[in-house]
């Protein structure tokens, strides 16, 4: 049953049953049915990144979703989440929210941020930090500036009321996230151009994702990820269980051209991942695949395919990233994925998301031509 709220016109629905899950993710395309930019997603990707049983975020985090619902109609929807991991990280009083839409209106978002942050409090948090749809190794970010292009694939995008709300209710920022976008069809700086023309070091490679290995390269890659990431500001190491639940969600969309390794005296040691932008193939389907959306989808990506592609992963081992060989692999990665991504007839690159003070990849993005379009607000509030 709702539980009563101090407005007697609002309640708040704990989301427990699959027709509640499925209510929680149609609000959001309702609230944003007017906005040309949003990109309805696939009810059945979404469904599943929600549920317990098929995303292994819930194997180590306690999470919670909730409606508020006025006279019968669901006017606004939260989640508040603990990650484990992220405790054992040293961030053991922080919890998080996510997932914010709401209508335009102070009261429900009042309702909503009250309920989520009694649930963190409650489980000994004293810090709310979000949004993060659930871990800060998916979308995160309130998009506070870049409203009038589409998101790319994994990427969030918010209506432009949302983030006056949200401070309304005392968060405050923590950190921005960018979003880089670039035409790869420029000519590159000449600094990039003087790094590449030198060649590979002695001792380091490139090679294409291998296919017949997946599961093997799918570790791989989490290994490198982690080492690489280990330093950034919030970091929450991806499981193996995360990153092979994502690579078969993506395994018919991946291109093995687009997923490049390093390696240095046969270690892998850096990679790159360029990924289609599916949201640019769903449009559309209305979050539906069938009875024809599959058949739909993978002849836009397959077939006519799609025009822009994300980088949202990168990533070198820390013990190379001061050695000489290891300074210029970044360069080689972003230049023969750019190059790959030319070959296969794409004309926009977006790298995503980076943090406001991660000067290495910002530098990296700028050197490659790019500037920041969108830019997503992680919040904060003691609670």
């Amino acid at each position: 049953m709702p539980f009563d709220t101090t407005d007697s016109d609002l309640s708040i629905v704990p989301v427990n049953s699959k027709a509640e899950l499925k209510r929680f993710i149609e609000l959001a395309n309702r609230l944003n049915a007017k906005d040309p930019n949003w990109v309805v997603p696939l009810m059945y990707e979404r469904m599943a990144a929600l549920t317990p049983k098929t995303n292994p975020f819930f194997e180590h985090a306690d999470v919670q979703m909730w409606l508020a619902v006025r006279g019968g109609r669901d006017v606004g929807r939260i989640s508040a989440q603990i990650d484990h991991l992220a405790t054992e990280e040293g961030t053991a009083k922080t919890g998080n929210f996510g997932m914010v839409a709401a209508e335009d209106e102070p009261a429900i978002f009042s309702l909503l941020f009250r309920t989520a942050e009694d649930w963190l409090k409650a489980r000994g948090c004293d810090r709310a930090l979000g949004p993060f749809n659930l871990s800060i190794n998916e979308e995160v970010g309130l998009l506070v500036d870049g409203f009038d292009t589409k998101p790319m694939v994994m990427m969030g995008h918010d209506p432009r009321y949302t983030a006056a709300r949200v401070e309304e209710q005392g968060y405050v920022k923590a950190k921005d996230v960018y979003a880089y976008v670039c035409d790869p069809r420029a000519a590159l700086p000449p600094v990039v151009v003087r790094r590449v023309k030198r060649g590979l070091p002695e001792g380091v490679t490139l090679r294409e994702l291998d296919m017949s290995r997946y599961d093997e390269e799918v570790k791989a890659l989490t290994g490198i990820l982690n080492d690489a990431w280990a330093g950034n500001w919030g970091f929450v190491p991806t499981t193996e269980a995360e990153t092979a639940q994502l690579g078969k969600s993506l395994k018919d969309v991946l291109d093995k051209r687009l997923i490049l390794f390093s390696e240095i005296d046969g270690e892998p040691a850096g990679f790159i991942v360029l990924l289609p932008n599916v949201n640019e193939a769903i449009e559309g389907l209305n979050g539906k695949l069938l009875p024809f959306g599959w058949a739909k989808l993978l002849w836009r990506l397959k077939v006519k395919r799609v025009k822009s592609i994300r980088i949202p992963l990168m990533g070198l081992k820390r013990k190379f990233a001061d050695t000489l060989r290891g300074q210029v692999v970044p360069f080689h990665l972003m230049n023969a994925g750019r190059d790959a991504g030319l070959a296969l007839g794409y004309d926009k690159f977006e790298f995503s998301w980076i943090l406001e003070d991660n000067a290495p990849m910002r530098r990296i993005s700028e050197a490659m031509g790019a500037e920041i379009y969108k830019t997503y607000r992680i919040y904060e509030k003691a609670i």
